[in-house]
């Protein structure tokens, strides 16, 4: 029987299973297996793209590099200006607008989402808007109706930060198939994880190339389209044509290994979601709604983190919180996605200055949220115990 006093509730566990080593021992057994990306990539890039729903993706060695390659690719596009973006979100999706240039246009969130608010954004948006660069946060919809229709009038290109929600839903349509770019991380503890890696995805045959190229090097010859590289061999005839940067870009390239385990686990992404959301209805049901959010925008939503949060302020209940998590050795991470609101962090700071205290929601969350882990082999009777030691305190 699992009691208050032995819940060991770690934020993620096996998220690496023997089945995916098993498969990583066969790849590895055959006769001189390639290592760096090759076909294993593109077969696993295939297979993603067709789960997703879109037309490409590109593989890399983190989301934290899907970020870059996205952000790096719209200034090629489209040029610099601003972005609008949130400030609850990783570190990497601010810093990607900053390495390139963009202005960062912050706006608060909605509460139930934990995702911009949508009054908000459409308030800021103007003629030096490159791109709305949206986080969907611990598996809930960020997205709105009234947000695309609008980004499409103005042809403002959408952006999706799907880090935390594989699988996540708006309208019965996957995140991640809304935006122009996309962007996914395989990190350990999320729905699926390939060590470290992540993913770009888009419609845009453009998009495609220009990222693939970014991926490695900036090399020509890593684009697919014969008509790319045949203009730069003509254009650079005192080039060798295996060697033609055309940017002055990056290496994030992915391995063979990584590629292996994620076509492993993408085998059953879709049973442990179905896991995971029954998980947090469970939770969300249990919890005292006198002292816990519990009105989350649920519908579509797929977390691997269940998130937290106190109805007002109130420190002593926020201690109390914490000593009894810690006590009963449940991991958590306080402030939600990223640590909370990224304006109070010392790099944002520098440049914002003490612009942090202007968002009332975010700041809620990041002194009053946290998120807890959910994985498929955590045990109902452990939501149940959980729930009731924070209704107790």
């Amino acid at each position: 029987m699992i009691t208050e006093q032995n819940l060991n509730l770690p934020l993620i566990k096996n998220n690496i299973t023997r089945t995916d080593l098993d498969a990583v021992i066969a790849y590895l057994s055959q006769d001189d297996p390639a290592l760096t990306h090759s076909k294993q990539t593109l077969a696993f890039e295939r297979e993603w793209s067709e789960w997703l729903g879109v037309k490409y993706s590109v593989f890399v060695n983190s989301g934290a590099s899907a970020n870059l390659l996205t952000m790096t690719a719209l200034k090629e596009m489209f040029g610099t200006g601003e972005v609008v973006v949130p400030p609850l979100t990783w570190v990497s999706d601010i810093a990607a607008v900053l390495q390139n240039g963009f202005t960062p246009v912050f706006v608060d969130i909605n509460r139930r989402t934990l995702g911009m608010d949508t009054a908000q954004v459409l308030a800021r948006l103007n003629p030096n808007t490159r791109a709305v660069f949206i986080t969907h946060i611990l598996g809930y919809n960020a997205l709105t109706q009234q947000l695309l229709d609008e980004l499409k009038r103005r042809n403002i290109p959408l952006i999706e930060d799907v880090c935390e929600s594989h699988g996540a839903t708006f309208n019965g349509r996957k995140l991640g198939t809304y935006g122009l770019i996309s962007n996914f991380s395989f990190y350990y503890a999320h729905h699926m994880s390939t060590i470290e890696g992540g993913v770009i995805c888009t419609n845009d045959r453009a998009v495609y190339e220009t990222v693939r190229m970014f991926r490695s090097h900036g090399m020509v010859r890593e684009a697919t389209l014969d008509e790319i590289r045949r203009s730069y061999i003509t254009n650079h005839p005192d080039l060798n044509p295996d060697f033609i940067f055309a940017f002055p870009a990056y290496n994030v390239r992915p391995t063979e290994i990584g590629a292996v385990i994620g076509r492993s686990q993408l085998k059953r992404l879709d049973e442990n979601n179905k896991i995971r959301r029954r998980n947090l209805d469970l939770f969300l049901s249990r919890l005292d709604p006198t002292q816990y959010q519990t009105d989350f925008a649920v519908e579509g939503s797929c977390n691997y983190a269940f998130t937290l949060v106190l109805n007002k302020p109130d420190t002593a209940l926020r201690d109390r919180v914490e000593q009894s998590l810690r006590q009963h050795c449940v991991e958590f991470r306080r402030g939600l996605s990223g640590g909370g609101n990224q304006l109070r962090q010392p790099y944002l700071r520098k440049i914002m200055g003490n612009e942090f205290e202007h968002y009332p929601n975010v700041n809620h969350v990041h002194f009053f949220g946290w998120y807890i882990g959910n994985y498929p082999g955590l045990e109902e009777e452990k939501i149940e115990a959980l729930c009731q030691l924070l209704n107790n305190l």
